[in-house]
């Protein structure tokens, strides 16, 4: 942890709770209550001519996600949510000549659901297995092909952490056969240094958002749009002509529609700019404090590492808990931990005062920079005594797989 970063955080009192849910919910830094303060108070005084004020907000945010892309000249849309821009970026997609999909198991929600309800209408959902992650980039680009409109995968699977090697295969062939690529860096961003080129995605759309490891909060996420993108999104709002709209009849016109260069091809329409006062104070927050990708990578190996030794160090029965296997440099932001009780244990664990979160049989547990060692230790003392009170009292649990 860095020296006092906890006292940053003070409305969500990070030094007297245990909260190990820094992978889906960071704390807010305290400049990010200032920040939201302001947003009412802009609009208390500027009434509707705050989209002026709104708008530098925005363009300080889409900067702080260039910067966590290191993609310093990137076209970045923003959208309340990932949902709402992967919707558009599917809906520019000629799914008609192209009507297949192709992605993975192990997909967040945001995609998987939406995958699953294109599927009913006919198009064609190829899902390749996650796991293994090694070999995960190169089965999913063999199944891309010339029917194939996109390709989406994440950096980071969500379930586990661990890191998908190897994204420039999939970026190969979908240049090869004409199809669009998707990266869903979610679980990557702020925890884990993304290096665009270096990973060979500058063709590539990135998505992501600042839920989690940025202490963003809601509202924030973004698109990022390939250079020189010519794609007309079905689903577009009137946000991507606003620059023209002074320009043009108020009743429209019997011409094609228009779209706003780079990444206003995907804007949206009016939405609440707070969100974007309390992200641009928080990146600012970030770049003051030194708190660099690279910085909270190594800040996170520690955790994590920590935590890992201090669960494995309690022997535990693997078939009640066991730590997912992966090597070290391939473990992102969080520690999974494989268990058939996963949802009863983050049940008893946040009623004895230690905030994790499971997936399936997954229980996560994700630290964060403003958390002491000592936290750490207290948490898994409590898994640790959670558990064996649980086999106590559930002898036939025992022979769970």
């Amino acid at each position: 942890m860095l020296e006092n970063l906890a006292n940053h955080y003070s409305r969500f009192r990070v030094s007297e709770r245990l909260l190990l849910t820094g992978h889906s919910h960071q704390a807010w830094p305290d400049v990010a209550f200032e920040a939201q303060q302001r947003a009412w108070l802009d609009a208390a005084e500027l009434v509707d001519e705050k989209w002026e004020r709104a708008a530098a907000q925005a363009a300080q945010v889409q900067a702080g996600f260039r910067r966590l892309l290191d993609d310093p000249d990137g076209d970045i849309a923003l959208g309340q949510n990932t949902h709402e821009l992967v919707t558009r970026l599917l809906s520019a997609l000629p799914l008609a000549a192209r009507p297949r999909l192709v992605t993975t198991d192990g997909e967040f929600h945001t995609i998987r659901r939406q995958l699953d309800r294109l599927s009913e209408t006919g198009l064609a959902v190829v899902k390749i297995a996650a796991r293994p992650a090694d070999t995960l980039a190169e089965r999913l680009a063999a199944a891309v092909d010339d029917r194939t409109a996109c390709a989406l995968v994440s950096s980071v699977l969500f379930e586990t952490a661990e890191i998908v090697p190897s994204l420039d295969v999939i970026a190969r062939a979908c240049r090869m056969h004409g199809a669009t690529f998707l990266v869903d860096a979610y679980h990557h961003l702020n925890v884990v240094p993304f290096d665009i080129r270096a990973l060979g995605l500058e063709e590539a759309f990135v998505t992501g958002g600042g839920y989690k490891y940025c202490q963003l909060g809601e509202g924030n996420c973004f698109l990022r749009v390939p250079a020189g993108c010519k794609l007309r999104p079905v689903l577009t709002g009137w946000f991507s002509e606003f620059a023209a709209l002074e320009q043009k009849d108020s009743r429209g016109g019997s011409g094609s529609v228009e779209y706003g260069a780079g990444p206003a091809r995907f804007a949206g329409a009016t939405y609440d700019p707070t969100s974007h006062y309390r992200a641009g104070a928080v990146f600012a927050f970030h770049v003051e404090h030194g708190l660099t990708p690279e910085r909270l990578r190594d800040i996170s190996r520690h955790q994590v590492g920590l935590l890992k030794d201090a669960v494995e160090a309690l022997d535990l029965d693997p078939r009640v808990a066991r730590v997912e296997p992966m090597s070290e440099d391939r473990r992102a932001g969080f520690l999974a931990i494989r268990s058939p009780i996963a949802s009863t244990l983050v049940h008893v664990l946040r009623g004895r005062g230690v905030f994790a979160d499971f997936r399936g049989d997954v229980l996560r547990l994700g630290p964060a920079p403003y958390l002491h060692d000592r936290q750490l230790r207290d948490a898994i003392a409590v898994f640790d005594q959670v558990v064996r009170d649980r086999r106590a009292t559930a002898p036939a649990e025992r022979e769970a797989p």
